[in-house]
């Protein structure tokens, strides 16, 4: 007898000889169900291990010779796909139902079947000039949406089932889906059933790209592991996975992608390489820390920090404009050219003054400071009134010149805290406009003048005394002489 028969038999006699309440009934209705799917799951192995085909012989260059029967080949044509809007059948999947799932996949087409959402969507209509309503089908799969939640339950019992591991309904596949979520347990049983690592979704990205946040390290680790190109390029873009880890500052990514020989000479449609991108991402000052040690990581693997992309914008362009101090200064320690102009004649200089306005508190004179150390030329006159924001910075450049440029035209732009907060400085900036400048500042200029791109590896190996070393290097003294 079964052990299906002897709950049968059992739940019989139980119920004249003993009163059940209806939570025991439900109790005992639910252990027979999962009896049933139990016996069921093991037929399905059962039957799936008999009637499994060997492997096919390996491909063969020479042609097949035709088989000498006069009987024409049937060619059958597959089952039609099935197409499900049901919210209800998606959102089993979606929440990992498993009960739910198991009576969905009763029918065995589901398992493959193509989920469609279907919604309206205001669209600008440019031929007739107004907007209109627009019927959109979106499509996707059971395991698209099981892995995209996580529910790795949902995906292994999918698997068994034989859902199609590389089917991309509506653009991308289920490895995809789980890596852009960092969900890796999903990642693991997708590429152990045989999911290609190297796929492209019909956006160009590949799984790598998709690993663009910091909870996704795992998924990048189980990908390289199997064998995944570490500098296969987007379709469109030519965005490589190094250059998306740079740009969002995944120093861990960066990482490991240089240990599995990413190129960090790398170049994306734009001609820029990962340094580039790195430098570019590297906008707020919270997040400061970690881009540097990306760009330090970077540098280390032999990043050129004077590559340019199409524009001629350099990575020092990029850190200049995003006034990272500590990032301008690893760049032009390791050879970055402080002058370098881009398509449109802009140095890195130029750059940083059209930006100190908007980051006074981010220290733009160590920037200014290290480009007019590494050899880039002071600023013409005019451009001083941008400085108006930092008088740290416009006592840097105003430092350069031999003669302290007029000032009238923009002194009494200057807000009134600022101004009185900095008053012995403004003092004197009025007071030497047009006046000659101190011997031991013409002194300075001369001396600078004459090192001009080495003036901060020589002047930091000369045996002076600090204060002398830090007057040279136009450290600040909070007024002019």
């Amino acid at each position: 007898m079964s052990s299906k028969e002897e709950l049968k038999v059992s739940g019989s006699m139980s119920r004249e000889t003993f009163v059940f309440s209806s939570a025991s009934l439900r109790s005992l209705r639910l252990e027979q169900e999962m009896q049933d799917w139990e016996e069921a799951r093991r037929e399905l192995a059962h039957r799936r291990a008999m009637t499994r085909r060997p492997l096919p012989p390996a491909l063969s260059t020479r042609p097949q010779p035709r088989p000498k029967t006069g009987k024409i080949q049937e060619v059958r044509a597959p089952p039609p796909q099935i197409r499900c809007r049901d919210p209800a059948v998606h959102n089993t999947f979606m929440c990992g139902d498993m009960a739910g799932i198991y009576a969905v996949l009763k029918e065995p087409g589901m398992v493959n079947a193509l989920m469609e959402t279907v919604q309206d969507e205001m669209l600008w209509a440019p031929e007739i000039g107004m907007w209109t309503l627009s019927t959109k089908t979106k499509q996707t799969s059971a395991l698209r949406l099981a892995a995209s939640r996580g529910h790795s339950s949902c995906v292994e019992e999918l698997m068994f089932r034989g859902a199609e591991v590389d089917a991309d309904p509506g653009g991308r596949t289920a490895l995809h889906d789980a890596c852009s979520d960092g969900h890796a347990v999903c990642v693991q049983l997708l590429l152990n059933n045989g999911a290609d690592p190297d796929v492209l979704a019909e956006d160009g990205n590949s799984p790598l790209h998709l690993c663009n946040t910091a909870d996704t390290y795992q998924c990048v680790e189980l990908l390289v592991q199997s064998g995944a190109d570490v500098n296969l390029s987007h379709r469109q873009s030519r965005l490589t996975p190094l250059h998306v880890a740079a740009r969002r500052g995944l120093e861990e990514h960066v990482e490991l992608l240089i240990s599995h020989d990413a190129d960090v000479a790398a170049r994306n449609l734009e001609g820029e390489t990962p340094l580039n991108a790195a430098c570019s991402g590297a906008e707020r000052a919270s997040e400061a820390g970690r881009y540097l040690r990306v760009v330090q990581r970077l540098l280390e693997a032999g990043a050129d920090p004077s590559k340019a992309g199409k524009k001629q914008h350099t990575p020092l362009h990029n850190a200049c404009g995003n006034c990272s101090p500590r990032i301008a200064r690893q760049l032009l320690q390791h050879g970055a050219c402080a002058d370098a102009t881009n398509c449109f004649g802009y140095t890195p200089m130029d750059c940083l003054l059209q930006v100190v306005e908007d980051y006074p508190d981010q220290q733009p004179e160590d920037i200014a400071r290290s480009l007019l150390n590494h050899g880039a030329q002071p600023p013409s006159p005019g451009m001083l009134k941008l400085c108006l924001l930092s008088p740290a910075t416009l006592e840097v450049m105003i430092n350069c010149y031999h003669v302290v440029p007029s000032c009238e035209d923009w002194i009494e732009e200057v807000p009134e805290e600022l101004k009185m907060a900095n008053q012995s400085f403004f003092e004197s900036v009025q007071r030497m406009t047009g006046q000659p400048r101190s011997l031991q500042h013409l002194c300075r200029c001369s001396l600078r003048s004459y090192l001009g791109g080495k003036c901060h590896s020589a002047i930091n190996n000369l045996t002076i005394p600090n204060c002398m070393r830090d007057y040279l290097l136009l450290y600040l003294e909070g007024e002019i002489r």
